[in-house]
């Protein structure tokens, strides 16, 4: 076993598996030099205090009232847009990337520009939770760069992607294919020359219109030549009019899915945000190749794409994680994540009525807090390729968790005598917000 450097004594919480909530109200979290945990003990069932705090060098540290549960784990969030949060929700995807979007990611061209407001995201997405986030960057190699050392310097655990467009985008956002290939392949050396496990390269077609078949191919070819896999994020399925723009540009294909498959960019190292429309043979094809799906509800209601039944992938047997979708999601916050897939789950089961007839059963049930809480730490951890690594306490698993202080100085949170663990947790999860998020620790080092 390895030396302990530190134990934390206090509540814990975490998933063990979809809607199974562990709480250990009297708990010994172990970590070591490293980051990892070594030991999760229930010290009401230790015979003395030298079962989990006889360690010469270990740090005690007493978290009396606080909770310590795992680091949000964001699974899609486009660190540009930080710069328009908020603004344009009045329009639909299309028209939104064509007014917001392109012209703000342009600027992007400039490093020292991208720099600056790279930092304010990262910080933001850090202050609220997010120990592991997927970003998108933009199609600006050097300024892809400069995020990749941000998220290294605040400490934040961060998969980063170079963005890749050559196709119907404005002229200030389109790329050569040739290019495009080349400064992707340039960015993923330069991510792994870091050697620094914190930070992993993803390959990012920015969405099938924007993305030409060689270019697809390429990238997928990219992706398979590494060992594991590169990662690859997109986009799937957000919005219908989209999807018509597909299938009228591949009509080799059958499905949205399809195209991404034909190229080789689905595996068990991908993962596509939204899926709002998928059809039942598109989702097959997910499942299997055992490609995530990341439910972004902020983005799906904000930009009127959808409502995804979140219940049917669970069921169907697809991974499933959240993401904030910033800035199609007007906040960072994936505690307002978990809201809204709740909201959203609960907006399906309305709609379909009680749809009890033989074989529906369960179908459209709603989401628990204690579920959409899993999707937010194991459920994207799995999505991710990171289940091994974050999600949980689970021994040998990386430190990354959150403080939480419910009765922190200006706390939405009121705290009543008589009130549960559990309570609390569930009063954390609809009405915390940053403010009761003391600490975040990513590896062990604490970035809050």
């Amino acid at each position: 076993m390895a030396k302990p450097s530190r134990i934390y004594l206090g509540t814990v919480i975490h998933s063990l598996s979809l809607g199974c909530l562990e709480v250990i109200e009297r708990a010994a979290v172990a970590v070591d030099k490293s980051g990892r945990i070594v030991f999760v003990k229930d010290t009401s069932k230790c015979a003395t205090t030298a079962d989990y705090i006889d360690f010469p060098g270990a740090e005690v540290v007493e978290l009396g009232a606080r909770i310590l549960i795992p680091g949000f784990i964001d699974g899609h969030a486009h660190a540009p847009q930080q710069t328009f949060l908020g603004t344009g929700m009045h329009l639909p995807l299309l028209k939104w990337l064509e007014a917001y979007t392109f012209p703000k990611e342009a600027k992007f061209s400039d490093p020292v520009y991208a720099a600056a407001h790279y930092r304010t995201a990262v910080k933001r997405h850090l202050f609220n939770g997010t120990t592991t986030c997927s970003y998108f960057a933009t199609i600006h190699l050097e300024s892809t760069k400069a995020l990749v050392d941000i998220v290294l310097e605040l400490g934040q655990r961060g998969l980063v992607g170079k963005v890749n467009m050559d196709r119907n985008s404005p002229p200030f956002l389109i790329e050569e294919t040739d290019t495009s290939l080349k400064d992707t392949q340039t960015f993923i050396d330069y991510v792994l020359t870091k050697n620094n496990p914190l930070v992993q390269p993803v390959i990012t077609p920015r969405f099938i219109p924007s993305v030409t078949s060689p270019l697809l191919t390429g990238l997928g070819q990219l992706s398979i030549s590494h060992t594991p896999p590169i990662r690859v994020q997109s986009h799937l399925s957000e919005n219908r009019n989209e999807i018509a723009w597909v299938l009228q540009m591949h009509p080799e294909n059958p499905t949205y899915t399809s195209v991404y498959d034909s190229h080789g960019l689905l595996h068990d190292r991908s993962y596509m945000a939204h899926c709002i429309w998928c059809t039942q043979s598109e989702r097959d094809l997910l499942q299997s190749r055992s490609t995530g799906v990341i439910h972004c509800p902020n983005s799906n209601f904000s930009l009127s794409s959808g409502i995804l039944n979140v219940r049917r992938l669970l069921r169907e047997g697809i991974k499933v994680g959240l993401g904030t979708d910033v800035s199609g999601g007007y906040t960072p916050s994936m505690l307002d994540a978990i809201r809204q897939a709740v909201i959203a789950s609960k907006m399906v089961s309305i709609g379909q009525g009680s749809d009890a007839e033989t074989g529906n059963e369960g179908e459209y049930d709603a989401l628990s807090y204690a579920e959409a809480f899993h999707l937010a730490t194991m459920g994207s951890a799995e999505c991710l390729s990171l289940g091994d690594t974050v999600g949980n306490f689970l021994e040998g698993k990386d430190f990354d968790a959150l403080v939480l202080n419910l009765r922190a100085e200006g706390s939405p949170v009121d705290v009543f005598d008589g009130d549960s663990t559990l309570e609390l947790f569930q009063r954390f999860l609809f009405v915390g917000d940053d403010r009761n998020i003391e600490q975040v620790y990513v590896a062990g080092k604490r970035c809050k």
